[in-house]
């Protein structure tokens, strides 16, 4: 009896150590195996979720920009009188070349026989030149004060031209009295009076002395 049971008492012993070193068998191992054995599952996992997030991502960037091209407001044409409307077409702004200064060669003659027939003061202020700029050419001074006796006379006129567009511009807008058109054409003509009161005081300093000399040298 006490041998069959010493027999069993061993052979259970034996068992129990048997299941003991085959748990700490299996359940001591490498910290760095474990973690080989585990990355592979985790780093797809990761892997799947981020493409999951990317897609997500990609996905609702493209609605934004589907709901932002369909809810985009719809920019009305420009009207006539906005200051950002193309111009209309032009046919005279398509020449080149001697056809373009040609074609401005007798716009600008046009110009002179509108401004002669219809501008009283600029037929004045011709005449005063037709006057003024001969005696620039023979006066005896030096080539500067030459070239400013000149430039001032034409000057006048230059302004005086400008003034009479100005004029012509407003009349075509309208021709009843309104307070803006008053002051465009008062504004003109103050340009006018500033060139011709440049012209005098040009004339005065550089011819006034040469007469003063011929003066005494008469008498």
């Amino acid at each position: 009896m006490r041998s069959s049971r010493s027999s069993a008492g061993r052979a259970s012993s034996g068992a129990l150590r048997a299941v003991k070193s085959a748990r700490d068998t299996t359940s001591i191992e490498p910290f760095d195996d474990v973690r080989e054995q585990g990355m592979p599952e985790h780093a797809d996992a990761v892997h799947r979720v981020n493409g999951a997030n990317r897609a997500n991502a990609t996905g609702d960037t493209n609605n934004a920009s589907r709901h932002d091209a369909t809810h985009a407001p719809q920019h009305e044409p420009l009207s006539p009188d906005d200051p950002l409307a193309p111009l209309p077409f032009n046919p005279y702004k398509g020449n080149r070349g001697l056809t373009r200064a040609w074609h401005a060669m007798k716009n600008s003659l046009a110009g002179f026989r509108v401004a002669i027939r219809e501008e009283s003061a600029f037929r004045q202020e011709l005449t005063l030149a037709a006057i003024l700029i001969p005696c620039g050419i023979f006066v005896p001074v030096d080539p500067v004060s030459r070239v400013l006796l000149l430039g001032s006379v034409l000057l006048v006129l230059i302004v005086e031209l400008l003034n009479s567009s100005v004029e012509a511009a407003i009349d075509r807008i309208s021709l009843e009295r309104h307070e803006l058109s008053r002051r465009a054409k008062d504004l003109g003509s103050a340009a006018v009076m500033v060139a011709l009161g440049m012209c005098v005081m040009t004339w005065v300093v550089i011819v006034g002395p040469l007469i003063v000399r011929w003066l005494r040298a008469w008498f």
